[in-house]
């Protein structure tokens, strides 16, 4: 389906077109991030709270993004906020240990079923250090990883993460090790292996193939850039009997999930044990706050024999941010707010697809959902493509002139936080989808 967005009242946008003229002389597309240049439509904010943000504009949305995930509870949480800051008048660089990040990794062991873990200040560091720890640990080269998975930015993540195009990543039986832009050595695609998600047949193929050289599988247990994805019945027990058939380690990338779909993470909700994981996002509510963890016999492979440092690694604002907000996790219900909410918007919105007579399937968990324009729940990220993301597209961009702000792109899910109990919040989100759904509908009849 092509479609184009009709908006009867655009937002204005002055400002903020101003901020992108004066922005892109000095930052490449106008921004700091690939993922959020949009051109003339990069969006500039000015504040959030709660479950809300604005623009420079000052438009108001429900914000359905929440930073691709971090922020659990909700913009300007005073109960974290109010911590942090009374934990930096301290002083908040020193690199010297602090009993702040000794305390937050004492609650990331308590929570989830690592024996150690170390912080650190991204995602893409907690990914590229958990897979250099496998590597140290097995003494192999070469990692598996799925198609249509996002673990940051560093060289060795990106391999077949998002491609428009799936018939770049070749046959699913023996895919293309498809680096995602220029400046990624040949020698590192060498060392990364890509799969189909929910796909044990050529996981074993892989295996048969090269498993000697393999030192570990790394895993979103969710495919958190194409929706949300779940994996199929029995398809993580099978990655993990693999893994250890083989002598190789598992590694959950938690950076999406951890501390928001259980408090034990995916691991917890599916009930797999890794060998090693990955923790960003939720545990800081925007803070930069993330970290790496699991069996004590790998991560004791630290200080000795495998590298691992950061200035910035287990600054005070993060590690007081961690602290807070998984304490807030642990003592309340928090998490289970975050399902009542995502339930209460997919019950609002499946009437409203359904008296279109559209084919429609929600993904992935209530607290990170998406929702998908197709006849079945998709496998993997080959089956996104299937799936009329046109439609999903030009919604999501409409219902930013309606006052609520998914990510307008169909791989990215909605991420609930706590605060979007408050309110009108949900009724909001599901009205301006309401709406932007049918002025899709008018303009692709119209075209």
């Amino acid at each position: 389906m092509t479609t184009e967005t009709v908006a009867d009242a655009p937002p204005a946008r002055s400002r903020q077109m101003e901020m992108y003229g004066r922005a892109k002389q000095r930052l490449p597309g106008g921004t700091d991030s690939n993922f959020r240049a949009w051109g003339e439509d990069t969006i500039y904010v000015d504040r959030g709270l709660g479950g809300l943000v604005w623009d420079l504009d000052g438009n108001e949305f429900v914000d359905l993004r929440m930073g691709y995930g971090p922020v659990i509870l909700g913009h300007g949480d005073a109960r974290v906020d109010d911590h942090v800051a009374d934990r930096m008048r301290r002083g908040v660089s020193f690199s010297l240990t602090s009993e702040d990040e000794v305390t937050a990794v004492e609650l990331i062991c308590e929570l989830t079923f690592c024996d150690m873990a170390r912080l650190t200040v991204s995602g893409t560091e907690a990914t590229m250090h958990a897979m250099r720890l496998a590597r140290g640990f097995t003494g192999r080269d070469k990692v598996v990883k799925f198609e249509g998975q996002y673990h940051g930015v560093h060289d060795y993540a990106l391999i077949s993460v998002l491609p428009t195009d799936v018939t770049e990543l070749g046959d699913r039986d023996d895919p293309v090790r498809l680096a995602w832009g220029r400046g990624i050595p040949r020698a590192i695609t060498e060392t990364v292996i890509p799969c189909p998600f929910n796909d044990l047949d050529t996981l074993r193929r892989i295996f048969e193939r090269e498993g000697e050289e393999i030192a570990a599988v790394i895993i979103e247990p969710l495919l958190g850039n194409a929706q949300g994805i779940l994996p199929r019945e029995g398809f993580l027990d099978g990655v993990r009997r693999m893994t250890q058939e083989f002598g190789a380690l598992l590694i959950f990338d938690e950076v999406k999930t951890g501390f928001r779909l259980a408090r034990g993470g995916a691991a917890e909700l599916f009930g797999i044990t890794p060998d090693l994981a990955t923790y960003a996002k939720a545990m800081g509510n925007g803070y930069p706050a993330a970290a790496f963890g699991g069996r004590a016999d790998v991560m004791n492979l630290l200080p000795e024999h495998v590298s691992h440092g950061g200035t910035y690694a287990g600054n005070r604002v993060a590690a007081a941010a961690a602290t807070k907000v998984l304490s807030i996790i642990r003592d309340t219900d928090v998490l289970e707010s975050l399902s009542r909410t995502g339930r209460r918007i997919q019950d609002g919105l499946a009437p409203v697809v359904e008296r279109h007579g559209l084919p429609y399937v929600f993904t992935g968990h209530p607290a990170m959902f998406g929702i998908m324009f197709a006849e079945q729940l998709p496998a993997d990220y080959r089956g996104w493509a299937e799936t009329d993301h046109d439609l999903y597209d030009a919604v999501a961009v409409g219902m930013m002139s309606r006052g609520a702000m998914p990510e307008p792109d169909s791989r990215e899910p909605w991420f609930m936080c706590e605060a979007h109990a408050e309110g009108d919040l949900v009724d909001r989100a599901i009205s301006a989808f309401e709406g932007a759904l049918a002025d899709a509908l008018e303009a692709s009849a119209r075209s």
